[in-house]
């Protein structure tokens, strides 16, 4: 009795990478990224935190002394909700792709250079946001969550692309 060809096979370690960088980037969601810190000035110093909801102040009201500050917002913001969607979103959908493992590690490389980009964005905002706040910036540890999910995805990438190479050499065999 012959067996029939299976190449369907569904892939281990890479599935659990990129398992991995979906909940990171669900996480990344809920996350800030950057917080700004006005100088203290006549008594306020006001703090903001960016993140994927946008910019949100997160000052202690006791310290504004009982003055109205004015509002401060960072149009634009939403493009961060965006890729904090989209980073999750595409490595789910990656990890159901392993009939296809070529494709699945062509997205998985998108993926990775995806979340570099995620910098780029993030870049921007903080320049905008260092300008429309008059404020200074530090990162916080969310904003290393892209970098892990960048490692992660190469590393399922690279997993991907060796389990082409074993069902080609096992194909060649017969």
């Amino acid at each position: 009795m012959r067996r029939k060809k299976d190449n369907n096979m569904i892939q281990r370690i890479q599935s659990v990478y990129l398992l991995i960088v979906v909940l990171l980037g669900l996480v990344l969601y809920f996350m800030p990224v950057v917080a700004f810190t006005t100088p203290y000035d006549a008594g306020v110093q006001r703090m903001f935190e960016l993140g994927a909801r946008g910019l949100e102040e997160v000052t202690d009201d006791i310290s504004f002394t009982g003055r109205m500050l004015e509002p401060v917002s960072l149009s634009g913001t939403g493009v961060l909700a965006v890729a904090n969607l989209i980073i999750p979103i595409l490595a789910f959908v990656i990890i159901f792709m392993y009939r296809r493992r070529i494709w699945q590690a062509r997205l998985s490389i998108f993926l990775a250079m995806f979340c570099l980009g995620y910098y780029a964005v993030l870049g921007v905002f903080i320049w905008y946001g260092k300008r429309e706040v008059a404020a200074d910036w530090d990162m916080l540890f969310g904003s290393c969550i892209p970098l892990i999910c960048f490692v992660l995805t190469l590393m399922a990438a690279r997993q991907i692309l060796k389990d082409e190479a074993k069902v080609r050499a096992a194909d060649r065999l017969r």
